[in-house]
C-alpha cells in the first residue's frame, strides 16, 4: 500500500466511522441468515443479503463512485441499470413462473376466479392508508402493491413509479411472501368458525382440452392488453412462460425456462436490488413503515378473499358452501399460500383435501396481482 493509499484513508476517515454500515451488514448477515436457516426465499434473501453488504463498504468498488475526479463503474450498478432500471430481470423472471403454473385447477372451476380478485381489496386499503401516512402518491402505490404477494410485481411498478423506497419495498415484498405460513393462519383463525373450517369440498375435475389450455394465455393476455394496458408486459411475459408450457412442442424450453432461467434471474434480480440497499437510502424512519405497511396489506388481503368466501356462503345452499380458507389463497404467493392453507385444512380434518382448490384460487391471484399492479400504473404513468 502506498502513501497516497493511506492519504486518502485519512482525508476520508469520517466515513470508514460511519455506524451505519455497521447496520447494513448486520441487515444483510440476517437476511443470509434467514436464507440458509429458515429457507426464507433463499434463492432471493441470500444474494440480497450479500449484495447489501457489498454496497454498504466504504468506497466499495461494487457500485459506481467518484474517484480523483473520475467515475469508476462498479458492477452492481451496471447490473442494476441492464435488468432492474429497465425491468427487465423482473420480466424475464415471469417468464419461468408462467411456465411453472398449471392453469388447470382454475379452467375447471372459472368461479374461483373470484376469490383472486377479491384478495387484492389489500393492495388498494394500503394504498390509501399510505396515502394517509404522509407518503407521496407514487411512492404509495409503490408500497401497496407489496400486498400483491408478487416480488417480479413490486420490482416493476416501484421501479416504473420511481420510487425512492424501493429497497425497503422488495425486502418486504420478499420477507412477507416467506411469511405466508406465519401470517396468514392466524388471520384466517380469527375470520372463521370451527365449523367453516370443517367444509368439505370434493374436487371435481374436468378434462380441459389442450385448446382451451393455449387459448386461455392468449385471451387473458388480450383482455388485460385492453382494459389495463400497463399492464400488458407483466402478463404478458406471464402468460408467454405458460404459452411454453402448454404448447406441446416446446417442452425443453418450458423446462429450461423453469429451472434454468427462473434460478439464473432471481441471482442477478437479488445482487442487483442491493443496489438500492445503501445506508443512506434504506436507514429512514419510513423504512420501518414501509414494513408495517406490508404487513397490513398481507393481512388485508388474507381477510378480503376469506370474507367474500363467507359472504357467497349466505345465498349457497348447504351442499355447495365454499370452505371460507381457500380464499386467502388469492394472495400470489405461489404455490406456498396453497400449501398453507391445505395444511390447515388437514389439521381441522385430516379427510379434507383443499389442495386442488387453493391452486386454483392462487393462481388466479397471480394473474390478478399482476393486473391490480398495471392497473395502477395505468392510474399514475
Amino acid at each position: 500500500m502506498s502513501l497516497s493509499d493511506f492519504g486518502f484513508l485519512v482525508q476520508n476517515f469520517a466515513e470508514l466511522l460511519d455506524w451505519r454500515y455497521v447496520v447494513m451488514w448486520a441487515i444483510g448477515g440476517i437476511l443470509i441468515f434467514l436464507a440458509i436457516k429458515y429457507e426464507m426465499e433463499p434463492t432471493l434473501l441470500l444474494p440480497l443479503g450479500f449484495g447489501t453488504i457489498l454496497v454498504n463498504i466504504p468506497f466499495s468498488g461494487a457500485v459506481d463512485r467518484l474517484f480523483d475526479g473520475k467515475l469508476q463503474e462498479g458492477a452492481l450498478s451496471t447490473l442494476y441499470k441492464a435488468g432492474i432500471e429497465n425491468e427487465l430481470f423482473p420480466l424475464i423472471l415471469f417468464i419461468g413462473i408462467g411456465a411453472m403454473i398449471d392453469f388447470g385447477p382454475l379452467l375447471s372451476n372459472p368461479k374461483l376466479m373470484i376469490f383472486g380478485a377479491a384478495a387484492q381489496f389489500g393492495i388498494f386499503f394500503t394504498f390509501f392508508v399510505a396515502s394517509l401516512c404522509g407518503f407521496d402518491i407514487r411512492d404509495a402505490a409503490s408500497i401497496a402493491i407489496i400486498g400483491a404477494a408478487d416480488g417480479p410485481t413490486s420490482i416493476v411498478v416501484a421501479n416504473a413509479l420511481q420510487s425512492g423506497y424501493i429497497g425497503a419495498i422488495t425486502v418486504a415484498a420478499y420477507s412477507y411472501m416467506a411469511l405466508v405460513p406465519i401470517v396468514q393462519p392466524p388471520v384466517i383463525r380469527l375470520l372463521t368458525t370451527k365449523k367453516e373450517r370443517l367444509i368439505r369440498m370434493p374436487y371435481e375435475p374436468k378434462q380441459i382440452s389442450k385448446t382451451t389450455r393455449i387459448l386461455f394465455p392468449i385471451v387473458i393476455t388480450i383482455i388485460t392488453g385492453i382494459f389495463a394496458p400497463k399492464a400488458v408486459a407483466l402478463v404478458g411475459f406471464l402468460m408467454f412462460g405458460n404459452l411454453i408450457r402448454e404448447c406441446g412442442v416446446l417442452n425443453s424450453l418450458s423446462e429450461t425456462a423453469q429451472k434454468v432461467l427462473a434460478n439464473l434471474i432471481t441471482i442477478f434480480l437479488g445482487i442487483s436490488i442491493a443496489f438500492n440497499m445503501h445506508a443512506a437510502q434504506f436507514l429512514k424512519p419510513q423504512t420501518l413503515l414501509i414494513m408495517g405497511l406490508g404487513l397490513v396489506a398481507f393481512i388485508f388481503d388474507t381477510a378480503g378473499g376469506v370474507l367474500v368466501a363467507k359472504f357467497l356462503n349466505l345465498f349457497l345452499p348447504k351442499g355447495r358452501k365454499i370452505n371460507p380458507m381457500i380464499g386467502a389463497a388469492g394472495i400470489s404467493a405461489f404455490p406456498m399460500s396453497s400449501r398453507v392453507i391445505h395444511k390447515m385444512g388437514l389439521k381441522e380434518d385430516p379427510q379434507n383435501y383443499l389442495l386442488m382448490q387453493c391452486v386454483g384460487v392462487n393462481v388466479s391471484g397471480q394473474v390478478a396481482s399482476v393486473i391490480a399492479g398495471g392497473l395502477l400504473l395505468n392510474l399514475l404513468v
